[in-house]
């Protein structure tokens, strides 16, 4: 069962609106990550769906942060159907990413109460996923859309709330693009985590990426 409620882990994106996105078959090396990042003031993690027993280790690293990282919400991306999503629930997914929108991922989420970010590409699936309960939507991929594309969304429908995902840096000039378009918070993955860092258990630069990353998004 989830740690926190849809309410708690949308007001923790919006505290600290990066959430790092992350994937480690080995257990270890993800619960420290996901240390590094808390300590770097991250409160929301998203661990990808993305490798063999991927849900043995999420298990693990959500143990691991009930007690270490009180405060973080421990989330799954890369969930493309109703069972994944169910599945690590009963895990104890705090919210669930997807890089497209299912509405019946949204139907098993909202019965728990759990936040579903459904991937998408365009203006109208961002509105058929608000219409089935999605809070917030994730804008993917970034890199391709853009800034421009959450700036020409959101003045038509200013009450959306999106993360934007793919494309985004820990630089000052990527985050104030993105921020001064309209996102509610951002996603972020290998520019995080570079795997000559992640080899050499450098979890002090982790910390201190996110750390940079949050002032400038401050």
């Amino acid at each position: 069962m989830a740690r926190f409620n849809k309410m708690a882990v949308i007001a923790k994106m919006e505290e600290a609106p990066m959430v790092p996105v992350f994937y480690h078959a080995d257990a270890a090396t993800a619960k420290q990550v996901v240390k590094a990042c808390y300590d770097g003031g991250v409160r929301a993690f998203e661990f990808t769906n993305r490798g063999d027993f991927a849900h043995e280790v999420f298990a693990e690293v959500v143990k691991f942060a009930a007690k270490e990282c009180p405060d973080m919400a421990v989330g799954v991306g890369s969930v493309v159907d109703p069972g994944t999503a169910a599945l690590y629930m009963q895990l104890g997914a705090c919210f669930v990413v997807g890089p497209l929108f299912n509405p019946e991922v949204a139907r098993v989420c909202n019965r728990r109460q759990v936040p579903y970010i459904p991937g998408c590409g365009t203006v109208s699936e961002v509105g058929a996923a608000q219409e089935v309960g999605c809070e917030v939507c994730k804008v993917f991929p970034g890199d391709v859309l853009g800034p421009k594309f959450v700036k020409g969304l959101m003045a038509p429908m200013p009450w959306s709330r999106l993360m934007v995902t793919g494309g985004v840096e820990p630089t000052e000039e990527n985050l104030s693009s993105w921020f001064a378009a309209g996102v509610f918070c951002v996603g972020m993955g290998s520019k995080l985590f570079p795997k000559d860092k992640v080899a050499a258990c450098d979890w002090q630069y982790v910390t201190d990426k996110c750390r940079e990353a949050l002032s400038y998004v401050k």
